[in-house]
């Protein structure tokens, strides 16, 4: 059961740590950015619920949130985030730049949308 906490509290932190520098580096700077940063924020205060298995607001505030946010998040890396100036990413065709974003987004936020989805509707 410890380890399950220490996991979930090293991810959590890793998220936190991530974004709080991108924020510290200036790199939110379009209003989608922004707003992406406040999700991300909100979501994160869900995730902490869960981990401590405190009551943070209701279950159908938290119901609303793990869908708006979840899909925030995909269109946000899919479609509306720029991606196609990426180096790395220059020489491959869209659908595969799209699988490869999806793929990575899952591995990235997919355990934070899971405890999300457990502390709204369990």
């Amino acid at each position: 059961m410890y380890v399950v906490y220490f996991l979930w509290t090293m991810y959590l932190g890793l998220l936190g740590t991530a974004s709080l520098a991108f924020l510290l580096k200036g790199k939110y700077k379009s209003k989608l950015s922004k707003i992406d940063f406040v999700v991300s924020v909100i979501t994160w205060i869900g995730l902490l619920g869960f981990v401590t298995e405190t009551t943070i607001l209701t279950p159908a505030f938290w119901k609303i949130v793990t869908v708006t946010a979840l899909l925030w998040d995909i269109s946000f890396t899919m479609l509306l985030k720029d991606y196609e100036g990426e180096e790395l990413l220059k020489e491959l065709p869209i659908v595969v730049r799209r699988v490869l974003m999806l793929i990575t987004l899952v591995i990235m936020i997919g355990p934070l949308y899971y405890g999300l989805f457990r502390y709204s509707f369990s």
